[in-house]
Formats: C-alpha cells, structure tokens, sequence
C-alpha cells in the first residue's frame, strides 16, 4: 500500500509540474526528454519544497515508468541519460540522554499529544519504527529465559522476525497501555 501511495503522490505531482510548466493538463509521450527531467526535478525541489532525497525518490519512480514505456516502444529516447538520481548521505543523530528525559517528563494537556508521546518513546527504546509499534500486539510481548520481556513480532518493512529485549523505560510504557490489545497504538 505504502507504494501505491508513493506512486499516486508521483502522478499528482507530475500533473501539478506539467500544468506549471506547460499550462496543459496532459503532455505527449514522445515529448519526455532530459529538460523535462531536470525542469521536474527543480520544480520537485523549489516550488514543491520537496529536499534533496524526496525529490531524487520521486525520479526514481517516474524513471521505472520511463523505463517501461521504453520496453513496449512508446518511447524511443530515454530522457534520464546522464541525469544522475543520487541520493545524499542523511547523517542522523541521535537524541542524548537529556533530550530523552526531558520528552520523558513533559507533560501534555492533550491526552492525544501524551499519547503520540508515548508511543515515540517506545520507539525510541525499541528501535521499532512507528509501523511496527502500530501493529504491536500484546501477544507479541513474552517472558524471555532471561526472565525479562522481550517483543517477539516481524518488521513490517523488511517481513523479518524480530527479537527485541525490553528495557525499563519501553516496559513502564507498556504497562501504562496494558489493558490495550493493541499495546500502544490505538490506529
């Protein structure tokens, strides 16, 4: 579902970029070539606001498209020859053990907020991705041979099983959603 989604997203973007670019509706085929790709992907990033990476996987996308009209011959030309779809190292930090306790003891006047709290908590002490927190049962939550819970589930992204032992912040949450059968997550 996740790439019917990006996938639809790509078309209504192309639709948007072809109505700025060429005030049409719709564009010939044959009509596709390098300054289309290049116009598309500056439009991606300063009219669309879309960063560097968005932009390059939304490319990537129109150029599996690109490439099936080039199997079936509706295309003759390939419009991304010597157009480069690289991605940028994204160097992601982590939050430091402040930063964490001072998300830990804010409190919310929302009990939404509070909630969406806990749950990116959870994920903080898991590494679980907030899908998998989603679909997080409290079947999935075992007493280990070590005697300490452990979640015991498969990855949404990547379909593999998963074993994660549970430390005392993850635990508190957890216990704070005990009468939930969905643990955490109420979507």
């Amino acid at each position: 579902m996740g790439t019917v989604n990006r996938y639809k997203t790509a078309y209504e973007y192309m639709a948007s970029f072809i109505k700025w670019k060429y005030g049409s509706d719709d564009l010939e085929l044959r009509e596709l070539n390098y300054e289309f790709v290049s116009q598309f992907a500056y439009w991606l990033k300063s009219v669309r606001m879309c960063g560097h990476n968005s932009a390059m996987k939304y490319l990537k996308n129109f150029k599996k498209v690109v490439l099936e009209c080039i199997k079936k011959d509706w295309l003759s030309q390939y419009p991304f020859v010597d157009f480069k779809t690289t991605l940028k190292e994204v160097i992601r930090v982590a939050l430091t053990k402040e930063e964490l306790g001072r998300i830990e003891t804010k409190l919310f006047e929302n009990d939404r907020l509070n909630h969406v709290k806990d749950i990116f908590l959870f994920s903080c002490y898991t590494g679980l991705a907030y899908i998998d927190v989603a679909k997080l049962r409290q079947s999935d939550v075992i007493t280990g041979v070590d005697g300490g819970w452990w979640i015991i589930s498969k990855r949404h992204k990547t379909d593999t099983a998963t074993r994660i032992p549970l430390l005392p912040p993850a635990i508190e949450v957890l216990k704070k959603y005990k009468d939930n059968p969905k643990c955490i997550a109420t979507t």
